[in-house]
């Protein structure tokens, strides 16, 4: 299962990408994440490990499994039957705003299972998680 939001945000690329790798801030500015909380300390690197707690779903532990400043990390973390991927990708407009994609992507054999229930969640998730990062980078 697939699921996609895209938001533009009037902001510098940095600033966009400073917001995002910020994981423990997110309860801040996006109402789907209740507690974000790194486990090692340092700079959010590849290996990167947090836990979210979101509303309605169990805590998670995801790691980043790729990541290309200031342009894109993703993130991994797996449940029984089911491996989630979170991708973060920021793209210059030509207008100097940028484009933020949010992508989350589950596999297993229970993620078609997953989609069928909790699609709606998810989905109002990354609408809220794309919404809230335009609002924090756009306040300055």
């Amino acid at each position: 299962m697939r699921f996609a939001e895209t938001v533009e945000i009037n902001a510098d690329l940095d600033q966009v990408w400073a917001v995002q790798i910020d994981v423990e801030r997110w309860p801040e500015w996006t109402p789907s994440v209740r507690d974000a909380r790194r486990l090692e300390p340092g700079p959010f690197t590849l290996g990167s490990t947090a836990r979210l707690a979101q509303p309605r779903l169990r805590p998670a532990v995801w790691r980043v499994t790729e990541i290309d400043p200031p342009h894109a990390f993703v993130w991994e973390s797996d449940s029984p039957g089911v491996r989630s991927r979170g991708e973060h990708r920021l793209a210059p407009l030509p207008d100097g705003r940028i484009r933020a994609e949010l992508v989350m992507v589950q596999t297993g054999p229970l993620a078609g299972l997953v989609g069928l229930l909790a699609g709606r969640t998810i989905r109002r998730f990354l609408q809220q998680e794309a919404a809230g990062l335009k609002r924090r980078c756009e306040q300055g």
